[in-house]
């Protein structure tokens, strides 16, 4: 049975995250694909196959007494958990007052104003590490508070998103290692190991395709899904799928962090992702199982550069690299394939049952679960010709000409 692919890459140690705070966009329609994008029909007659999703990632937990008083300041604490992101359920402030959302020791720091939580759904950015620590920075001189307690003006924390503990991990990989003994051919990894490794390692022994990795984002769906997104093109563009989320208000509730990768190719410290939220779904399409959506804060981000569409059907045997973020872990490329006579990842079938008839390409590189939306792209032309979205060895993208079809004067 064919899915959503599942493993994961190196490990380093998660520091103190830094990046933009959260500014808001007005409000536009979705935009459909145009007129004349080709039409296709539904493939149903692929054995097994499953609906694949966006990977989990962490735990929603309820808080009771939650009130935060407009003078004072709490600490929710989940020991081991490597994110924490808070919802408010009350905000009652004055206008120029701030909530401010920190990391333990306050080196990552956002900052809200009633307005900024209310058009995120009243959620916080994540920050990194097992604590954050929520305060309202008043704008008056209400020194002792009492004003503020007579108007009963504060915030209310009624629910946690965060990051699982290593003994919650511990125990999915187990049930991995499992489900993959019942049935091998589901597995995403090909070969007998994994064959990822730290973008790092590519720095200096391919510079291009270490380049390339960098427009390649970690996301993080609601506080507790992942997959992977990229940006396309020089505009405030990027493409994920559409199984990892469809609207505009999902958009605004889906981190988006560049830059998220180990230090070193041996694994070590990570380097300090930068962090905006989504924004604005564009185009999506459950066929062809893409979404295009933009970003806030898009100068923050525009330093990681960006891929190219390469519109053409692919050739059997062209040689691929997949830079991804597999359960949500530091960015890795897959670019090696033992399975293949060459060593190298390369299109096995250049038109591969998706959804429709013919809309994928198939390979054997090594993804896993939160790899979906991933950029598939060729070694000749260092330009995207596929986005991944299944596993199953073979694993399989969707053809980038396919949705290229579909985003003629919006990507």
């Amino acid at each position: 049975m064919r899915r959503r692919s599942l493993l994961v890459a190196g490990v380093c140690a998660l520091l103190g995250l830094t990046g933009a705070g959260v500014a808001m966009g007005a409000s536009r329609p979705v935009q459909q694909a145009p007129a004349s994008a080709p039409q296709l029909r539904l493939h149903r007659d692929v054995s097994g196959l499953r609906e694949p999703g966006a990977e989990p990632a962490g735990v929603l937990e309820s808080v009771s007494a939650g009130a935060i008083e407009r003078t004072a300041s709490r600490t929710f604490t989940y020991p081991g958990a490597d994110y924490v992101k808070v919802h408010f359920s009350r905000i009652a402030l004055e206008a120029g007052d701030r909530v401010v959302v920190s990391d333990a020791g306050g080196s990552e720091q956002y900052e809200y104003t009633s307005k900024d939580l209310g058009d995120a759904d009243n959620w916080s950015m994540s920050v990194s590490g097992d604590r954050a620590v929520v305060r309202v920075r008043k704008a008056d001189d209400d020194v002792f508070g009492i004003r503020s307690r007579l108007a009963s003006l504060g915030v209310t924390v009624d629910k946690v998103a965060r990051g699982q503990t290593p003994a919650e991990r511990a125990r999915s990989d187990a049930d991995r290692r499992t489900a993959r003994a019942a049935a091998p051919r589901e597995e995403s990894i090909c070969g007998r190991t994994d064959e990822t490794a730290n973008a790092a390692c590519y720095k200096s022994s391919d510079p291009v395709a270490y380049a390339n990795s960098k427009p390649v984002a970690r996301i993080l769906i609601n506080g507790v899904e992942l997959c992977t997104a990229w940006r396309v093109g020089t505009r405030n563009r990027m493409l994920t799928n559409h199984h990892c989320f469809t609207t505009t208000r999902e958009a605004r509730n889906t981190e988006v962090w560049f830059n998220y990768e180990c230090a070193r190719c041996d694994g070590g410290t990570t380097l300090h992702p930068t962090k905006v939220m989504g924004d604005q779904v564009l185009a999506t399409d459950e066929i062809l199982d893409y979404t295009l959506f933009s970003v806030r804060d898009f100068n923050q981000i525009q330093q990681f550069g960006y891929l190219e569409i390469d519109d053409r059907a692919p050739v059997r045997g062209e040689e691929l690299y997949i830079p991804q973020h597999p359960r949500g872990a530091p960015r890795v490329i897959t670019m090696q394939d033992s399975t293949e006579h060459s060593g190298n990842c390369a299109v096995s079938n250049p038109s591969y049952h998706g959804y429709a008839a013919n809309t994928d390409l198939s390979y054997y590189c090594d993804t896993d679960g939160g790899s979906s939306g991933s950029p598939v792209i060729s070694r000749r032309t260092n330009k995207v010709i596929g986005l991944h979205h299944f596993g199953g060895c073979p694993n399989s993208g969707v053809r980038i000409d396919r949705i290229a079809a579909h985003l003629r004067g919006l990507a």
